[in-house]
């Protein structure tokens, strides 16, 4: 599974980092955003989910709210990803309301627990 990470981080405490490695672990193959990182745990980074390679299986998005609001447009534009995971802190009903708006069904749950790994 391509799985684009929305908040992926070099803090290796924080969830973003996370997520990036527990993807690898379960074999997966990870994409991750942030605008200021080059490469986060080995993996080249992208700065926009519009700049990354496609297709993607699975958004898992790591941004508060507000910033969510500003990245779903892009990440609908793409048309090729799947299921888009709105992690502990990334949701609120203004961002699912705009999500299913936008064509996705938001799945708000953790993406690193549904892998069968911890945070």
């Amino acid at each position: 599974m391509r799985v684009m990470v929305i908040g992926a981080s070099t803090n290796r405490d924080k969830f973003g980092n996370k997520a990036v490695r527990a993807y690898q672990r379960q074999g997966h193959e990870v994409v991750p955003i942030n605008p200021k990182a080059e490469v986060i745990e080995g993996i080249t980074c992208y700065h926009t989910v519009s700049e990354a390679p496609g297709p993607i299986d699975r958004a898992s998005v790591y941004l508060p709210p507000a910033l969510v609001l500003e990245v779903l447009d892009d990440l609908a534009a793409r048309g090729d990803v799947g299921e888009l995971w709105l992690n502990p802190g990334s949701e609120s009903p203004e961002v699912i309301e705009k999500a299913k708006e936008l064509g996705f069904d938001p799945i708000t749950a953790c993406s690193i627990v549904d892998i069968g790994e911890r945070p």
